[in-house]
C-alpha cells in the first residue's frame, strides 16, 4: 500500500445506534484502501464502552477507548486524534457507513503536500424510505448531509464536514484540535461548527494549505424519523445560528459567515424561485420547499443574533484544544 497510512475516529455516545455503529465499523474494516486502525471514542458512556470493548476485544485493528476530555463530539474527536498513529486522520459519523473507495479517494490527494484536509459527499438513508417532500435539498446539512450548493467534483473549500472528513496530522500540530463547546454533546441542542471554526484556523496558520473536498468519497448517512420532521429542522436551523455566532467570536465574522454569505445570497434565492416554480407547476411539495427556506433563513438569523449577544455578554472564547500524540 502506497501513500499516507490513515487512521479512523468514529465518535459514540449511545446504545440506541448499537447496530449503526457495528455497521460502521465494518464499513471502516472493508475499505479496497485499508485503514491502518479504526478508533471507537466513547463519549462518557460506560456501559457502552464496555459493551463495545467486549465486542472488539481481540478484533486486529479496532481500539476501543475513553473520551478522555469533557462530554461532547469535539473532545471525543480530540481523544481519537491523541490516540491516532496515522499521518491521516478520518473521521466517520457512528450513524454512517462509507463505500468501498471511501478511503481510497479521501487518502489519494495528500501525495500533494499542501493538502491539509479531504472531505467527501454524505448521502442520506431517509427512515421513511424517501425524502420529505418539504425539504429542500439546500437544507441537506440539517440532517448532516451534502446538500445543493456545495461544489462537486473536486473542489477547493473553505472547510470541510466532520462527519466525512480527514486531516493530515500535521493539521493539529499546527493549531491544536477541535474547540470544545462549539460542537455537539449527546442529545442536547444540536450545536455544530467545530470543524468550520478548525478548518479557519488552519488556513490562517497555513496560508498555503489546501482544503479540498472530493465528493467521490461517499458515505451514507441514516437519518431517523424524528429529523424528517419540521419541528427538528427548526430547531437544528436555530442551533446552526447559534454555532456560526460562536465562530464568528473565535475566528471574526468576515471568515466566518465567508461561505455563508454567497449561500445566503446566491444558493437560498434560486431555492425558493425553483420552489415556487415547482407549485406553479403543481409539482409536490414545491410552495412548501419555499416556505421552508424563507422559514430556515430567518430562524438560523433569530439563532445568530441571540448567540452574538450571549457571546459578547459572557466574553466567550473557544482557544485551540492541544492534542497528544499516539505514535510511537
Amino acid at each position: 500500500m502506497t501513500g499516507p497510512l490513515v487512521s479512523v475516529v468514529v465518535c459514540a455516545y449511545t446504545e440506541d445506534r448499537w447496530e449503526d455503529i457495528l455497521a460502521a465499523v465494518a464499513s471502516v474494516r472493508g475499505q479496497s484502501r485499508p485503514a491502518l486502525e479504526t478508533l471507537l471514542v466513547i463519549d462518557h458512556n460506560p456501559a457502552l464502552l464496555e459493551r463495545l470493548g467486549a465486542r472488539y476485544k481481540g478484533t486486529a485493528g479496532v481500539r476501543v477507548l475513553a473520551n478522555a476530555g469533557p462530554r461532547g463530539l469535539s473532545a471525543g474527536r480530540n481523544t481519537g486524534i491523541a490516540a491516532a498513529r496515522g499521518e491521516v486522520i478520518a473521521f466517520l459519523d457512528d450513524d454512517a457507513v462509507a463505500e468501498r473507495d471511501w478511503l481510497l479517494r479521501l487518502a489519494a490527494h495528500y501525495a500533494d503536500p499542501r493538502v491539509m484536509a479531504v472531505g467527501g459527499r454524505t448521502e442520506p438513508v431517509w427512515a421513511s424510505g424517501r425524502r420529505p417532500v418539504w425539504l429542500p435539498e439546500e437544507f441537506d446539512w440539517v440532517v448532516g448531509c451534502t446538500y445543493r450548493g456545495q461544489p462537486r467534483g473536486i473542489a477547493r473549500v473553505r472547510n470541510v464536514l466532520g462527519g466525512n472528513a480527514s486531516f493530515r496530522r500535521s493539521a493539529f500540530d499546527a493549531v491544536g484540535g477541535f474547540a470544545t463547546g462549539i460542537g455537539r454533546d449527546g442529545d442536547r441542542r444540536p450545536l455544530g461548527c467545530e470543524e468550520t471554526e478548525l478548518c479557519i484556523r488552519l488556513a490562517r496558520a497555513l496560508p498555503d494549505a489546501v482544503l479540498l473536498l472530493d465528493d467521490r468519497a461517499v458515505i451514507h448517512h441514516r437519518v431517523p424519523a424524528p429529523r424528517e420532521h419540521f419541528a427538528y429542522f427548526r430547531t437544528r436551523v436555530y442551533a446552526e445560528g447559534l454555532s456560526k455566532a460562536l465562530v464568528s467570536r473565535s475566528v471574526g465574522a468576515a471568515k466566518g459567515l465567508e461561505s455563508e454569505r454567497r449561500y445566503a445570497t446566491r444558493v437560498l434565492p434560486a431555492a425558493v424561485a425553483r420552489g415556487l416554480r415547482d407549485a406553479a407547476l403543481t409539482r409536490p411539495g414545491g410552495a412548501a420547499r419555499a416556505g421552508a427556506v424563507v422559514a430556515g433563513v430567518l430562524t438560523a438569523a433569530g439563532g445568530y443574533v441571540v448567540g452574538s449577544v450571549r457571546a459578547r455578554r459572557g466574553g466567550t472564547t473557544f482557544p485551540a484544544q492541544p492534542v497528544g500524540t499516539g505514535r510511537p
